[in-house]
């Protein structure tokens, strides 16, 4: 399917209606789900020629695990796949030598490399068309408004939220999963032609590289803390009683591999902590725990809340966990009227920055890194120093390059003197 990307004339006032697009240009192809099948695919991928393009499907809220239960792949040449990695169990290293040293485009790549790395899938170049539209200063950057502005068409959605873990996958989802990357090659190269227009594709390419070679995000300490409803919860004895509801919950959505929401919604655990139920009876006159399922789990709940009335003080959760960060900024003032100083000049500094060059001030400078920074500066504050202390912490050249100055200016700012 030939495309083209939208001149400027075409995406401002009075431009054509986008064209609605919901099926493949070629159809939609039988689904990849055997090994001899896989392999065709992959002969045909690496035949292909350019980049190709990358997209996954999940089952968020219908599965504790994050793994994909579809991926789908399109490049000039081999057309679009759509490959079954459950049918195959997990082994698709026929792919991973097709796509070896090719050029990835994914839209919000962070979202779906980590469960392509479950299928040792990892790209040895990579093209974020969102990070793309982040850094071109665009105020929509999902995958339906960047196809409309810089293509002209629309795409049908719909099924984002589906449970892809089902079988066999009905066809229209199936259509929907290929239009995510049937027009996503043809993006990169509008993309790419804007970002060069805006001088700003090595920029680009220097968080392509950041997002491909990032770490895995490491486990929170204390996951159970972000519990819905949470902050209803007052007493050390109630949080212990969330903590062990919430772990027991995730222990079942664990092993049956069911989102932890779909067990016990967490709206019932804050109940539950709040009521303190003695007795299977006291359990299952709460909302929701007097139904089918949780009847059957209600042992397994007051086994939980025993335990957690059992725990000494010393085994308690406190209420406010330590923060190893700085304070909320609206606290800066009262505590360390310096820092408030710093802070305040350096978000108008980036602020400016920001502007002059459109993009958003996140994309600048992560916001965390600046607080951090004007909460506890280093003794030397020069340019340099600033320079190399954003280096350690991970910021891109590009970035120290335009802020470096910026912010080492704003670390010597002064709180206003008061009378």
């Amino acid at each position: 399917m030939a495309v083209e990307a939208a001149t400027p004339e075409s995406t401002g006032p009075g431009r054509p209606e986008p064209v609605l697009l919901t099926e493949p240009a070629d159809g939609v192809p039988p689904v990849v789900d055997s090994p001899v099948a896989l392999q065709a695919a992959a002969t045909a991928l690496a035949a292909g020629a350019g980049p190709v393009a990358v997209d996954t499907e999940r089952a968020s809220g219908y599965r504790y695990s994050q793994r994909a239960y579809l991926v789908q792949l399109r490049r000039e040449g081999a057309g679009t796949v759509l490959v079954d990695p459950i049918a195959l169990a997990g082994s698709l290293e026929p792919l991973v030598t097709a796509l070896d040293d090719t050029e990835w485009v994914l839209h919000a790549a962070s979202q779906d490399l980590p469960c392509l790395a479950e299928l040792d899938l990892r790209p040895a170049r990579l093209f974020d068309t969102e990070l793309a539209g982040r850094l071109a200063g665009f105020d929509r950057v999902s995958l339906g408004a960047l196809v409309e502005r810089m293509l002209g068409y629309r795409l049908e959605k719909g099924h984002s939220a589906a449970d892809w873990s089902r079988r066999p996958l009905p066809a229209d989802w199936l259509a929907y999963a290929a239009l995510d990357v049937e027009l996503l090659v043809a993006l990169r190269e509008a993309m790419h032609a804007e970002l060069e227009r805006q001088d700003k594709l090595e920029w680009a390419w220097e968080e392509f590289e950041a997002v491909r070679t990032a770490p895995p995000a490491p486990p929170r300490a204390e996951p159970w803390r972000r519990t819905s409803g949470i902050h209803r919860v007052r007493s050390p004895r109630q949080l212990a009683a969330v903590r062990a509801l919430w772990e027991a919950r995730d222990s079942v959505a664990r092993e049956r591999d069911i989102a932890p929401g779909r067990i016990l919604p967490d709206s019932s655990i804050v109940q539950a902590a709040q009521a303190n139920p003695k007795t299977e009876a006291d359990l299952t006159a709460l909302p929701v725990f007097g139904g089918r399922q949780q009847r059957r789990r209600a042992s397994m709940w007051l086994h939980a809340l025993r335990n957690a009335r059992r725990l000494s003080a010393d085994e308690l959760p406190v209420a406010s966990p330590p923060n190893e960060g700085p304070p909320p900024p609206n606290r800066w003032a009262d505590r360390d009227p310096a820092a408030a100083a710093r802070l305040s000049a350096a978000r108008a500094k980036l602020s400016e920055i920001a502007e002059k060059h459109q993009l958003p001030a996140e994309n600048l400078l992560l916001p965390d890194l600046v607080r951090r920074t004007c909460w506890a500066p280093p003794e030397d504050i020069s340019e340099e120093a600033v320079a190399r202390l954003l280096r350690e912490k991970g910021a891109r050249e590009w970035q120290i390059s335009l802020t470096a100055n910026a912010l080492s200016t704003a670390l010597h700012a002064e709180p206003a003197a008061t009378d």
